[in-house]
């Protein structure tokens, strides 16, 4: 098992890396000049290599390349020269010096995002820890929605399986997977947040935190949290739906079930003691890919529905070319998606130990 978990932790290291090194491209290939961006309208020449020298925008490609690589990793080499962009900074790093050779110092330090472009300087890792939880929330109580009702009507579909309870389920899970999350936003967004306010009392925009009427405080709206949760859950849940029927059928066949059913257990003594948790290694694994598309995928719902989360920060960032939030945001997205896979994968292997062959 510890075998395992590291060849995990390698592979998933190996992908972050790869990541890391595709985002830096793709941002370097970019037409336009970093430094004007940050600039916008204000800036002028001296100014523009000011910006250059600071975030080291003068420097060749590879070793821009370099500078953020030692931003993002942990153990880093900084120096200490004040004029040099990997120098030392209070402002810059929280860090452990654990050894200085010469000019250069090691240090243990938290990964640096960098700047906004556009939020005065700001850093990404504000306006993502800012943005991030009322993303994870809505993502976690969309995902307990899709797994609570996926499981549900997934055993019943199975249980009465070609009745009209089952057609009637089938046909709802394809039209859940069929119809694309924006339209479903929009549709709930008109016909529970308008159409039906008056019975529903629900809004058709909202975040998780609103401020009064009096402009005097901040509180929880969590009615706000309904609709785009629902919307998002609809796709997961769909899909659970029909993985966990066509598991449990295939469980149901097995022979240790029918050796149960002739020692007399109930239907639903087989199920709990027997069938369910061997049904459920497809669901967990379709809900560890949904769970990590959630975060990043829940751009339009969150848009739509005007929910300050990291998918509205994205295309508010895309909209400004606020280039090093696009950025943090990708690698922390891709952060969740490979730690997600690997705790999963260890839950896998303990559900089922053949994996680890």
């Amino acid at each position: 098992m510890f075998q395992f978990i590291l060849n995990k932790l390698f592979y998933g290291f190996l992908t972050l890396f790869g990541v890391v090194t595709v985002v830096f491209l793709l941002f370097n290939v970019l037409p336009g000049d970093p430094a004007r961006m940050l600039l916008g309208q204000r800036e002028d020449s001296e100014q523009l290599e000011n910006i250059r020298r600071k975030y080291g925008f003068d420097k060749p490609v590879f070793t821009q390349y370099l500078y953020y690589l030692n931003d993002l990793s942990p153990l880093s080499f900084h120096s200490s020269n004040i004029d040099d962009y990997t120098h030392l900074s209070t402002d810059k790093y929280n860090f452990i010096s654990l050894v200085s050779v010469s000019n250069v110092d090691v240090v243990l330090k938290s990964p640096y995002l960098r700047e906004s472009f556009q939020k005065n300087g700001k850093k990404v890792s504000s306006v993502i820890s800012e943005t991030l939880p009322n993303t994870a929330i809505l993502a976690f109580v969309a995902i307990a929605i899709a797994i609570v009702l996926g499981v549900i009507l997934g055993v019943f579909s199975a249980l009465f399986k070609n009745s009209i309870l089952d057609k009637l389920i089938a046909v709802f899970s394809t039209l859940g997977m069929s119809v694309p999350s924006f339209f479903s936003a929009i549709l709930f967004a008109w016909f529970f947040g308008f159409v039906l306010h008056e019975f529903t009392g629900l809004q058709m925009t909202g975040s998780l935190y609103e401020v009064d009427d009096f402009g005097e405080g901040v509180f929880i709206q969590w009615k706000n949290l309904l609709l785009p949760a629902l919307v998002l859950g609809i796709r997961p849940l769909a899909v659970i739906i029909q993985l966990m029927r066509n598991s449990l059928l295939e469980t149901l066949s097995q022979d240790y079930v029918r050796t149960a059913k002739a020692k007399g257990l109930t239907p639903y003594q087989i199920i709990k003691t027997h069938a369910l948790k061997n049904s459920l290694n497809p669901v967990i694994t379709a809900v560890s890919g949904w769970f990590a598309s959630m975060l990043a995928g829940a751009v339009f719902v969150e848009y739509i529905f005007n929910w300050n989360g990291l998918g509205k920060e994205i295309v508010n960032s895309l909209n400004m070319l606020d280039l090093p939030v696009i950025m943090g945001a990708v690698l922390v997205i891709a952060s969740l998606f490979i730690v997600i896979n690997i705790l999963v994968d260890i839950l896998y292997s303990w559900l089922d130990p053949r994996v680890r062959l």
